[in-house]
């Protein structure tokens, strides 16, 4: 079965997620995190691409982007890739891919999901039992978001922005925000949103999406699709 394209909207944020091949390492030492944000900081605004949140992890990488076209997150995602892999081979004396082929991406509503997206984001270190302060990684967002460090590659979001009046305000409440009991069905979403392609948000927001592309994209469970009778209307299901 050939596999769907993505869905990228210009202009909406989306919730990107790439693993190191066989969920091998991709950063290893300091200056490969710091290779990683170099690029990502270089090539952004050449390819039109807001970044509004981020994580390095040992594994993989999260990253929050908005697109000004189609294309800006297909050839940054590219850059960043390739210049890893290289650095990589050239210092372990190696050929091959160091990243799984395909990232994974999800298109997120941003009135009811952008903030939590970035929460979802800047707390995989505290999910994984790195650190129990998600401000004090190094490697995320969270830290430019709270004040304690430089925004760096950072755009802030219309969501955070709206927050307060003011840089304290507005780190004050998303300080709380993080550290608010979070709904198991918001992980849920955001999560298997990602992991399948599918669209961070409510079902208003796949019409929304469906009526920009032309596309209606079906929240799919796990498991085989139901079997569709001759001459029935087909959705695009991710």
């Amino acid at each position: 079965m050939p596999r769907m394209g993505r869905v990228v909207v210009p202009r909406y944020p989306h919730h990107v997620v790439q693993r190191g091949h066989n969920r091998q390492a991709v950063f290893v030492e300091v200056r490969d995190y710091l290779r990683y944000l170099e690029t990502l900081k270089e090539f952004k605004d050449e390819f039109g691409v807001k970044v509004y949140a981020y994580c390095l992890m040992t594994n993989h990488v999260h990253l929050l982007l908005a697109p000004d076209d189609a294309t800006g997150i297909g050839k940054l995602m590219k850059r960043l890739a390739a210049r890893q892999t290289r650095r990589h081979n050239r210092m372990e004396g190696r050929t091959g891919t160091l990243w799984e082929g395909r990232y994974k991406s999800s298109v997120v509503q941003t009135d009811s999901y952008l903030l939590a997206c970035c929460r979802y984001i800047e707390l995989n270190p505290v999910r994984a039992q790195m650190v129990s302060d998600p401000a004090s990684y190094r490697w995320s967002s969270c830290g430019a978001r709270l004040g304690r460090n430089a925004p760096g590659v950072l755009t802030w979001d219309p969501c955070f922005s709206a927050l307060g009046d003011s840089d304290e305000i507005r780190r004050a409440r998303y300080w709380n925000f993080l550290h608010d009991s979070i709904p198991e069905d918001e992980w849920k979403l955001i999560r298997e949103a990602v992991q399948r392609g599918q669209l961070t948000g409510t079902s208003r927001f796949s019409e929304e999406i469906a009526a920009i592309t032309g596309r209606r994209i079906v929240r799919r469970g796990r498991g085989r699709p139901p079997k569709q009778a001759a001459g029935e209307n087909k959705s695009v299901t991710f």
